[in-house]
C-alpha cells in the first residue's frame, strides 16, 4: 500500500482526496502547511506528495525545495487557475506535475498512479534493468543512479525518466508530446511548457553551460535530443 501525504490548508479539499485516494487503497497523510509537510516526509515513509502551493506558515514552492534536499519521492502540485508562473517556479524547484483546482477525480487519480508506478516499479511493469552511457554521463537504472564525469548528479525520478528515455535512444529527436506521452503515460495535451521546464532541469544538472548544452540539444520545430559531445552516440551496457 502507497503512502500518499496529501497538504493544502482547505480542510474540504482535504477530506475529498482522502475519499479519493481512501477508494483507491492508498494510506493518506495529511498536513496543513509545509513546515507540516517537510516534517510528515521526514519522520514517515512517503511515497508521493500532493502539495498546494499558497499555505501559511509555509508555502508549497517553499516546502517543496526543503523535500527536495531529503528525498526524491514524486511531488504533485495542487494549483489554482492563473497560477501559471507558481507551475512554472513549482516545477523548476522539483515537482514532477501538476493538477489545476477545481480537478476531476479521474484526471487526479491517472496521474497519482503514472507517478507512483514510476516510482516504486512494482508487478509486471518492471523493466530489465540497463547501465546506460553516453560520453560522460552514466545511469544505473537499477540503482536509480546517475553519475556525470564520475560526480553523483541527483535527479527527481521525472527527470530519471526522461533521461532514460533519451539514453535508450541516443541522437533520436523527441517532440514535446512523445516525451510526455512516453514518461507521463498520460494524454500529451497541452503539455508543452512542462516538458521545456524539465528538460530546462536536467540542463542545469547535466551541462557545464546550460545555454551552450553538449549533451541536451534543441532540434527546432521537432523536439529534443542527446547525444555525446561531438555528435557521438556511446554505446549502451544491458545488464
Amino acid at each position: 500500500m502507497a503512502n500518499i501525504l496529501v497538504c493544502d490548508d482547505e480542510k474540504d479539499i482535504v477530506s475529498a482526496l482522502q475519499i479519493y485516494l481512501g477508494g483507491e487503497g492508498y494510506h493518506v497523510l495529511t498536513a496543513e502547511n509545509g513546515r507540516e509537510a517537510v516534517s510528515v516526509v521526514e519522520k514517515e515513509e512517503v511515497h508521493l506528495v500532493l502539495l498546494d502551493i499558497m499555505m501559511p506558515e509555509m508555502d508549497g514552492i517553499t516546502a517543496m525545495a526543503k523535500i527536495r534536499e531529503i528525498s526524491n519521492v514524486p511531488i504533485i502540485m495542487l494549483t489554482a487557475k492563473g497560477e501559471d508562473a507558481d507551475k512554472v517556479l513549482g516545477l523548476t524547484v522539483g515537482a514532477d506535475d501538476y493538477v489545476t483546482k477545481p480537478f476531476q477525480p479521474v484526471e487526479l487519480l491517472a496521474r497519482v498512479k503514472s507517478q507512483l508506478r514510476r516510482y516504486m516499479m512494482l508487478g509486471g511493469s518492471v523493466p530489465k534493468a540497463e547501465n546506460l552511457s553516453i560520453g560522460g554521463i552514466e545511469l544505473d537504472d537499477k540503482a536509480k543512479e546517475v553519475t556525470l564525469d564520475g560526480e553523483k548528479v541527483p535527479l527527481t525520478p521525472t527527470e530519471f525518466d526522461i533521461l532514460k528515455l533519451f539514453m535508450q535512444h541516443p541522437g533520436e529527436v523527441f517532440s514535446p508530446a512523445k516525451i510526455y506521452s512516453e514518461v507521463w503515460k498520460d494524454n500529451p495535451y497541452g503539455t508543452e511548457n512542462t516538458v521545456a521546464v524539465h528538460i530546462r532541469h536536467l540542463r542545469e544538472k547535466l551541462e557545464i553551460n546550460p545555454a551552450e548544452p553538449r549533451y541536451l540539444k534543441v532540434v527546432w520545430g521537432h523536439g529534443y535530443k542527446l547525444e555525446a559531445p561531438g555528435g557521438g552516440k556511446s554505446g549502451m551496457i544491458r545488464q
